[in-house]
């Protein structure tokens, strides 16, 4: 048992000299971390909000469905989305685009109710006057918000045009309406579908409920766990490149030359792969807790999360260290492994796994189920709710880990 613990804590120290191993093992999973925090507003205090959107409207129409659309643009129903403001010069609109004041600008042209409601029944089959959204390339999403609600508003008058145009061409052609009537029909089209399309598309209302009952859920609390264990892949398949690369300096044969038997000194290095794996964790939530004051939730669940959770990791890392042949391999795969698994798994994604038959590949990862754990844990869970998740981490170890030492002694790997 002394010679094993030996071992083990020989590879955490040589580990954790290497300077270039933890920037890739510490800093880089935590300035992951620290930008994608800044990204999503964590560190903004309380939340985000959504800014209004500046937009400068020009109503050159005058008529039901021009009114109509001002009306939306400018409604209660829109204005926590919307700073809209009407304007007469088009020239002017067009000038705060390029000048970066608004993100869009919404122009009406002239006759743009008459080409939608028909006065006569040469105006029936007339085509339509497009109503122009100048959007600002540097605030692209911005800019889209702003088409799409404008696109919605068409949509709703094109598909009522079509269906007036329809409904006074049979009604003409089987002599129910007199070509003189055309006017009055469509207006009363017109006003019907001016009312439809003045219903607002989209509602946005902010929260009422007081601040003490708000549950504000840092994203940081999902970003953390999922940098620290795509990270966490590349460190245990490190420490397994250890085990070839003793084989190759000859200090794997020096150890068995010795009294020590061949298993104690394969737990050994598979302790030793371990502990650094729970080293880096620990550390990467310690440095979380202290930093960013994130609450990772239940303590002891957060422990038994992170030990099973370096116990799935840490068969993958030993199973590439049997099938590889040299610790170039190792390093080469690891990487690839690191990358495969934080995308399937959903490291970096807050935990969210693809659809379909990727989202049931992810489930062979331990990222996607330490994920379930962190994300139930951050949500308020405890020991008992995140137990499957636990399960299954350390069945997936333990069917890893035989698999490695059987191919180890396949391949004579500790034989003296």
């Amino acid at each position: 048992m002394t010679k094993l613990i030996a071992i083990a804590w020989k590879d955490l120290r040589l580990i954790f000299r290497d300077r270039a191993a933890l920037i890739l093992m510490l800093a880089t999973p935590f300035a992951l971390t620290l930008g994608m925090g800044l990204i999503t507003g964590a560190f903004s205090g309380g939340g985000s909000s959504i800014p209004q959107l500046p937009v400068v409207v020009v109503n050159q129409d005058g008529g039901q469905l021009g009114d109509a659309l001002t009306q939306l643009l400018t409604s209660a129903d829109l204005d926590d989305l919307l700073a809209a403001r009407v304007e007469t010069d088009e020239t002017a609109a067009r000038s705060a685009v390029e000048s970066d004041q608004v993100a869009a600008a919404v122009i009406v042209p002239a006759g743009f109710t008459d080409s939608i409601i028909p006065k006569d029944a040469d105006a029936l089959s007339a085509p339509a006057v497009a109503i122009e959204v100048v959007m600002n390339p540097g605030r692209p999403i911005s800019a889209g918000v702003v088409r799409s609600i404008v696109e919605g508003f068409i949509d709703q008058v094109e598909a009522g045009r079509v269906g007036g145009q329809v409904a006074i061409g049979q009604l003409l052609g089987s002599g129910l309406i007199a070509s003189q009537e055309i006017a009055q029909m469509a207006q009363q089209f017109g006003q019907e579908q001016a009312s439809l399309a003045g219903e607002p598309l989209i509602r946005v209302r902010r929260s009422d409920v007081a601040p003490e009952e708000t549950n504000d859920f840092n994203p940081l609390l999902l970003l953390a766990p999922g940098m620290a264990l795509a990270f966490l892949m590349f460190t245990v398949s490190l420490g397994s490149r250890s085990i070839l690369v003793e084989r190759r300096d000859g200090t794997l044969a020096r150890m068995l030359s010795t009294a020590t038997p061949a298993g104690p000194i394969l737990v050994g290095k598979i302790a030793g792969v371990y502990l650094v794996g729970v080293a880096q964790m620990f550390i990467l939530i310690l440095a979380s807790t202290l930093l960013f004051r994130l609450d990772w939730g239940d303590p002891l669940g957060v422990i038994a999360l992170v030990l099973a959770a370096v116990v799935g990791a840490a068969g993958w890392g030993l199973l590439l260290a049997a099938v590889a042949k040299t610790p170039n391999q190792v390093a080469n795969l690891g990487m690839t492994m690191m990358l495969l698994f934080g995308i399937l798994g959903g490291s970096f994604f807050g935990g969210a796994l693809p659809e379909g038959a990727l989202g049931r590949l992810a489930k062979i990862t331990p990222n996607a189920w330490a994920m379930a754990g962190f994300t139930a844990l951050a949500r308020g869970g405890d020991l008992t709710d995140i137990a499957p998740d636990i399960a299954a981490l350390l069945a997936m170890g333990a069917a890893l880990l035989a698999i490695s030492v059987a191919l180890f002694s396949r391949k004579g790997f500790l034989q003296r």
